[in-house]
């Protein structure tokens, strides 16, 4: 086949395409990612050819920034001349990635959606996605929920009508459903179905596992000692103060463990202390590390959540803003980990938090079946194959 990958560039969203990339690559297919230029080296070096996405600012931080969907009309006409070169037998598009998709149903191409964290589209009885709700487990908390949604399903209305003028103006029908974003042929959720809560799913979504890849990095010494190691891996783009960091690490200093602590390349705006029980360092490869660890805290971006419990750790979740709310929640649902609200973040919360983490017999059992489930199955492979079939069902 030849496919065309389009993929947000921010690295929760490049880089599970990068692991698809790969796997169709690895089946004998030619595959092209259109992403941001950031990522070419990497792409390349997976033998995946490289195509600038354009880049527009739709934020109002420039002189002249685009509105949203006046950045996807021009991104989708700007992705028309590519599609009509490389003539993909599919196009897969990442969840926050509409112009290659739009451009893909104006050429006629088959379409899927990756979508690289828990599926947003939430059934009646569900707490309101990304606000860090769990699932209700009386009537009464259904029916709150239930009441709850027409704010929800209105704001949704809006943006179906807007998405469909920029559809207009681009020659296509309108849609008569909500979250046109997602492909109604083939959606593929790249999360635990540990994570999901249980609810009839669609013929044409498959929860196939998280698709896992990072940047080449090399190893670092973990600090000395037999004590549990614990990684504190904040986010990448979130907390710029490292409010996280530190309070993790003044919270750890007496505690009996080991600590590795990382800034991510993001320097600080003040030093951190390290004490004597912790070494940091500027980065960490996240596949070689987590699997020696005991506990990992982070933010609950999905990538590093993902990762950590592949490796079987338990999380100490303390999200930041958007769907890490919902990550932490559903972490907290799978009884893999514990979750700190932003507001609560202390040293003292940490280390309780961390304590727990590794004191709960049920909290680490958990962490290591979905570790072991991780380990027997292949998710970007998975995913492959039913891109391979939604092409032969043509």
């Amino acid at each position: 086949m030849e496919v065309l990958l389009g993929a947000f560039g921010d690295p929760g969203h490049a880089f599970p395409m990068i692991a698809l990339g790969r796997a169709l690559r690895a089946r004998g297919h030619s595959v092209t990612l259109q992403t941001w230029t950031r990522w070419q080296h990497h792409v390349e070096a997976e033998g995946i050819a490289f195509a600038p996405a354009p880049e527009y600012e739709v934020f109002p931080s420039g002189p002249e920034p685009l509105a949203f969907y006046e950045a996807v009309v021009h991104a989708t006409t700007d992705t028309l001349p590519l599609l009509r070169e490389l003539r993909p037998d599919v196009l897969v598009a990442d969840i926050l990635t509409l112009a290659p998709a739009l451009a893909a149903e104006i050429e006629g191409v088959r379409c899927a959606t990756l979508i690289p964290h828990v599926y947003p589209h939430g059934e009646p009885d569900f707490p309101i996605y990304s606000l860090g709700a769990r699932l209700p487990r009386s009537r009464f908390g259904r029916a709150m929920w239930r009441r709850a949604q027409w704010p929800v399903d209105r704001g949704l209305q809006l943006g179906r009508n807007e998405l469909n003028a920029t559809r207009a103006r681009l020659g296509l029908d309108p849609l008569a459903h909500v979250h046109g974003g997602i492909s109604r042929e083939l959606a593929l959720v790249g999360t635990f179905p540990q994570l999901e809560y249980p609810r009839p799913w669609p013929d044409h979504v498959h929860v196939v596992g998280p698709l896992m890849w990072e940047p080449p990095a090399q190893d670092v010494a973990l600090p000395a000692g037999d004590t549990p190691l614990v990684l504190i891996a904040p986010s990448t783009a979130q907390d710029t103060e490292h409010r996280l960091l530190a309070a993790a690490l003044r919270g750890l200093a007496e505690a009996p463990v080991r600590v590795l602590a990382t800034w991510n390349r993001r320097l600080p705006p003040r030093p951190l202390p390290v004490p004597e029980n912790a070494r940091l360092v500027d980065w960490v490869s996240y596949s070689r590390t987590m699997p020696l660890c005991d506990v990992v805290v982070c933010h609950a971006g999905h990538g590093t959540l993902a990762r950590a419990l592949a490796s079987g750790c338990a999380v100490v979740a303390c999200p930041a803003v958007g769907d890490m709310n919902e990550n932490a929640a559903r972490l907290d649902w799978a009884g893999a980990g514990v979750r700190i609200p932003r507001r609560f973040v202390s040293p003292r919360t940490v280390r309780l938090a961390v304590e727990r983490a590794l004191g709960d017999p049920s909290i680490r059992a958990r962490a290591r079946e979905i570790g072991a489930w991780s380990a027997e199955h292949d998710p970007a492979g998975r995913a492959a194959s039913l891109i391979e079939d939604l092409i032969n069902s043509a």
